[in-house]
């Protein structure tokens, strides 16, 4: 993990953390839990809490960027039955390794951020979804619960008041399909991890059926640095409509890759010097800047773009879960798109047949042009069977197979042509 300590960048989640400052005493020196306090104790009303998150502009850290306050103010109020709260951990996104630090180094903040999303929403009953391979995380997160409502902070009557809240942390089974909000929550009921049709969204029709909202871990770690500052202040952080900081997961061709947390809008080019440039003096060839599932942009496109969720989609693609890979000019963009598109094939969980037969023709045809097969024809075919795949299946799985594909024969064409046309790589091998 890395933590910044720049005099222009002062990280919220991630500041001061050493890998054994995880606890509740720890926490709790660095103002953990004074939100939740002051909430209880001034009586400060649900409706106020969710005002606060919609002024912060705090937007969904998972990959969807919607407005949590907004989110939030769609559980139904006055439900008589059973409502539920979910933290979305199944980080399965190859090059996302954020929610997990946060769970290892600071987890009393997605502890008490959920505590406050309970309140706010009037649940009494909340789960951490945690992705299946994820161990040492699992452990650790237990303990912070076993300390949490050993000091009041969970169970009955928190802190004297009336408010109820049990919070239980669920192992997941390491399917990256489980990370689909409702094959969460089918996984979390007991059954197989396949998405749901919707509507009904989980707002009305979630866990058990039940109202639920879910979040990010990111998302709810943020709510009591929200809650502490004001709404205002923590979107003042940012940018308009991206406000607070972002942790960005940086990997590939960087010397120093690592979690950084910086304000949304922060230059890429300021990003990558936090990583400590490119590895080994190379040249940045490409960057995909929210997760394996994201178009790849060029290099130079990302060089002048920032950080957040509306700049990234301008340059034409998403910020998604803030997952950046960066790729030097030693990489091959066939190759890489066949790791991805083998990836979306493995994991397609077969529900949908433009997904599970479209993800198996994408995957073969990427192969054969790496290796020396391809036909003239392939590109119109990979694009023409990535547009028969996108905006037609369940969940956002199909896109994530679709959009990798178009992105790279889109930026990197040339390469694919020479692949097809000489049966070898363009790029020259270096030792």
């Amino acid at each position: 993990m890395t933590c910044l300590h720049d005099r222009h960048i002062n990280p919220l989640i991630l500041a001061d953390l050493d890998g054994s400052n995880w606890h509740l005493a720890d926490y709790v020196k660095r103002g953990g839990y004074e939100a939740l306090k002051r909430i209880l104790n001034e009586k400060i009303t649900p409706e106020q809490v969710i005002a606060e998150l919609k002024a912060s502009s705090l937007r969904g850290r998972g990959g969807a960027g919607f407005p949590t306050g907004l989110k939030w103010s769609f559980m139904p109020r006055q439900f008589p039955g059973q409502k539920y709260l979910v933290c979305n951990t199944d980080e399965g996104e190859p090059g996302t390794f954020k929610d997990r630090d946060i769970i290892r180094y600071n987890p009393h903040a997605l502890i008490e951020g959920m505590a406050i999303g309970a309140y706010a929403m009037g649940i009494t009953v909340g789960y951490n979804y945690i992705h299946g391979e994820v161990w040492a995380e699992y452990d650790r997160f237990e303990q912070a619960l076993e300390e949490a409502r050993a000091a009041g902070f969970l169970g009955d009557r928190i802190m004297g008041s009336d408010f109820n809240f049990q919070l239980h942390a669920f192992h997941g089974y390491g399917a990256y399909i489980c990370g689909e909000e409702t094959a969460l929550l089918e996984s979390l009921e007991g059954k197989k991890g396949q998405p749901r049709f919707k509507p009904p969204f989980p707002a009305s029709y979630g866990l058990y059926g039940k109202p639920t909202t879910i979040n990010n871990t990111e998302t709810f770690a943020a709510v009591p640095f929200v809650m502490r500052m004001g709404g205002e202040a923590y979107a003042a952080l940012g940018k308009p409509n991206n406000g607070g900081t972002k942790i960005f997961s940086m990997s590939g061709d960087v010397a120093k890759p690592g979690n950084y947390e910086v304000p949304l809008g922060t230059p890429f080019a300021k990003l990558l010097e936090l990583a400590g440039g490119m590895r080994d003096g190379k040249k940045i060839k490409a960057v995909i800047p929210g997760g394996s599932s994201m178009p790849v942009l060029t290099g130079d496109v990302m060089m002048a773009t920032d950080m957040d969720y509306d700049s990234i989609a301008k340059a034409g693609s998403m910020l998604g879960s803030g997952a950046v890979i960066v790729m030097d000019e030693t990489r091959c963009m066939v190759k890489s798109l066949l790791r991805l598109s083998y990836f979306y094939f493995e994991e397609s969980c077969g529900q949908c047949t433009p997904c599970r037969e479209g993800t198996g023709w994408l995957y073969r045809m990427v192969h054969r042009i790496e290796h020396g097969q391809g036909r003239e024809d392939d590109l119109d075919m990979l694009n023409s069977i990535a547009d028969n795949i996108q905006g037609r299946t369940i969940c956002a799985l199909g896109d994530a197979a679709a959009m990798p594909v178009r992105a790279m024969i889109k930026n990197f064409r040339e390469e694919f042509e020479h692949h097809i046309k000489h049966k070898r790589c363009i790029v020259p091998a270096y030792v």
